[in-house]
């Protein structure tokens, strides 16, 4: 006879916060969802994830696919990646440090700076990860939020917001999903208040405008980047840090040993051996990026506004925005449905290729005539 299962009440194990936390569950893969709508993967638009359409170039995959030592360790400390790294941002190898995405990097500077009680100041609408993980750390997050017409950081209130407890203050920029840039001189305000800011730059090469060059200034600027977008590496989740080495060497304390596979770091220098294609490619997303505000700006039912980046947000002033993408995933385009405080009702569509902008914008004029 089978015997009972042993029960043990596992939450009463789990820490209290946890618990209280809300889950994180992606949507559906590209797989699943075009085997859910009944279209081929190939058939799919997919504007919904700031992906590069283009992918990544054909020098990544043949160093991928040449590679013959997957079987050995890669160098824990990158120090070859760093200097390449160097040479691009113009920023020294032992200021560098790359990560697994850059919510891994937030999560590494949070957990070194933050304890129980002290606060965090984010300015929203702007990207979920910055709150989870700083409520991770046990942190209070304590918002202020960006201008309700424009989206602009308030850098005012913001120093009002500093109070003595305040340890961190994070910015998105060009911020997802508003695609607004924060200029220098606002962070420099920031940075004399006597706090951590990190400027994340997830985007940077859509925009060309950074702070990186305060990193060697201030030893409070930390500065965060990827290879997700631009790069066409999304699959891989490469990102890195530019830190003052006072708080990068608390860092490397946390990392772990074997953080970037040999994949990883193989795929970074093949981006960084073909500048001409990416130089190409971002040109063509940036190209494309202001067609299609033009486009969005002839709908009589939604309200683009300008982007830094390589997404545009978009108000839905008449009609549902769920509904809309709705519709528009049943005719096989993915666009990000937004309904977050500051973004009641809001869809951000990524820049894809000009068929993807035409095969969009015809579904959204055909909608245009019923709405």
């Amino acid at each position: 006879m089978p015997s009972e299962p042993y029960e043990v009440d596992i939450e009463a194990l789990v820490r209290p916060d946890i618990v209280e936390m809300e889950s994180h569950l992606p949507g559906d893969s590209l797989e699943v969802a075009s085997k859910r709508l009944g279209f081929e993967p190939e058939e799919i638009i997919k504007l919904d994830a700031n992906e590069n359409p283009f992918g990544c170039s054909v020098r990544v995959q043949e160093l991928l696919a040449s590679f013959d030592a997957y079987h050995r360790y890669p160098d824990t400390l990158m120090t070859g990646l760093r200097s390449r790294l160097e040479a691009y941002t113009g920023i020294r190898r032992e200021r560098i440090l790359l990560t697994n995405g850059v919510s891994e990097l937030v999560d590494l500077v949070m957990r070194v700076l933050l304890k129980p009680g002290d606060e965090v100041i984010i300015c929203p609408p702007t990207v979920q990860f910055y709150r989870f993980y700083a409520n991770l750390a046990g942190a209070q997050v304590v918002e202020v939020p960006r201008s309700s017409s424009t989206f602009e950081v308030q850098i005012e209130q913001i120093l009002a917001a500093v109070s003595e407890r305040t340890k961190l203050v994070v910015i998105g920029s060009p911020n997802n999903p508003t695609g607004n840039l924060i200029s220098p001189i606002e962070v420099v305000k920031l940075l004399k208040a006597g706090v951590v800011v990190l400027v994340d730059e997830s985007f940077y090469e859509f925009a060309g405008n950074s702070v990186a060059n305060l990193v060697t200034e201030f030893e409070n600027l930390v500065v965060a980047r990827s290879f997700s977008h631009w790069a066409g590496l999304a699959g891989m989740r490469v990102a890195y840090g530019l830190f003052s080495q006072e708080i990068l060497k608390h860092v490397w304390k946390l990392r772990a040993v074997y953080k970037l596979d040999a994949a990883q770091q193989l795929a970074v220098e093949a981006v960084l051996d073909d500048p001409r294609y990416y130089e190409t490619v971002i040109g063509w997303i940036k190209n494309e990026r202001g067609r299609l505000f033009r486009q969005l700006r002839k709908l009589n039912f939604l309200q683009p506004y300008p982007s830094n980046a390589n997404f545009v947000l978009c108000k839905v002033v008449r009609g549902d925005a769920f509904r809309i993408k709705k519709r528009l995933e049943r005719q096989g385009i993915f666009v990000r449905y937004l309904h977050l405080p500051g973004l009641p009702d809001y869809l951000r569509i990524s820049v894809g290729r000009a068929e993807d902008t035409d095969a969009l914008m015809r579904c959204l004029f055909a909608m245009a005539e019923e709405l």
